[in-house]
């Protein structure tokens, strides 16, 4: 299998402060590849680099085969879709008018839709689910309605890798699962590799053929959910107390918050 993309020895900065540290990575082409991590990690950061958004300050970065910096922006719109993590709420537009914003990278200098433009972003709305939305404001959706107009937008863009920050934050259950059941249809439906930041270790384990776990800019451990997830890399990366044991639904690990309630103190032995 062909990489989608190969990082080698990644770094950036804010002025002098160093977010990511020689991070060295690859993802397959129809990976769904999940990047966790605390707060603070480098995880935005590290989305960012990918979708060109920022420039790595050291080290060299490879889209499809090609070093980042080769392609042009149109060219880095074709093969890349960004999705952020906080998606405009008062944008005047409207369903169908967002997710032709998606063709833009195919289109002339004077921006002008074609029919297979039109044609592209009707398919884009029918895949998500939104068709019953296209003639509706954008501020009159909910979050997970927007959610999922922004990656219609994406899939509009034909790209070949997808890039989701945080794509289920602030989201009630159902929409969750509505969302990451979408990732893996476009991963396996539309053959787009899949790259998403999460905070949620579940939805992580149970979605990601391979996890990257960041903190403080630095790579603690990559591989299968089974092998990052595990009770002591946990509590080393994220400094609570952690259960990790198998989920009931599969092959691969369940993670459980431990609150301080739960925690019996240590009881000092009598001399």
């Amino acid at each position: 299998m062909k990489n989608a993309i190969k990082a080698n020895g990644l770094s950036y900065a804010y002025g002098r402060t160093e977010v990511l540290k020689q991070v060295c990575f690859s993802v397959e082409q129809g990976d769904f590849f999940t990047i966790i991590g605390p707060n603070g990690s480098g995880k935005t950061t590290l989305m960012k680099l990918l979708s060109g958004i920022e420039k790595p300050v050291g080290g060299t970065l490879d889209i499809l085969g090609r070093v980042i910096q080769s392609y042009k922006k149109k060219d880095l719109a074709k093969k890349i879709a960004f999705v952020p993590q906080i998606v405009p709420m008062d944008f005047p537009f409207s369903v169908m008018e967002v997710v032709l914003m998606g063709r833009s990278p195919y289109q002339g200098t004077l921006g002008l839709e074609r029919p297979r433009d039109i044609e592209k972003a009707k398919q884009a709305i029918v895949f998500t689910g939104v068709e019953h939305l296209a003639d509706r404001k954008l501020n009159a959706l909910s979050g997970g309605e927007r959610q999922r107009v922004f990656i219609a937008r994406a899939i509009c863009q034909e790209p070949e890798i997808m890039l989701l920050d945080e794509p289920t934050a602030s989201l009630d259950l159902a929409h969750q699962i509505r969302i990451m059941d979408l990732m893996e249809k476009l991963k396996r439906e539309k053959k787009i590799t899949i790259v998403m930041v999460s905070h949620d270790l579940n939805l992580a384990a149970m979605y990601g053929t391979r996890l990257l776990l960041l903190n403080r800019g630095e790579i603690v451990k990559i591989g299968l959910p089974q092998e990052v997830l595990t009770f002591q890399t946990l509590e080393n990366a994220y400094g609570c107390t952690l259960l990790v044991d198998e989920s009931p639904l599969g092959n691969f690990p369940r993670v459980t918050l431990v609150p301080g309630k739960f925690i019996q103190p240590r009881r000092e032995k009598k001399p």
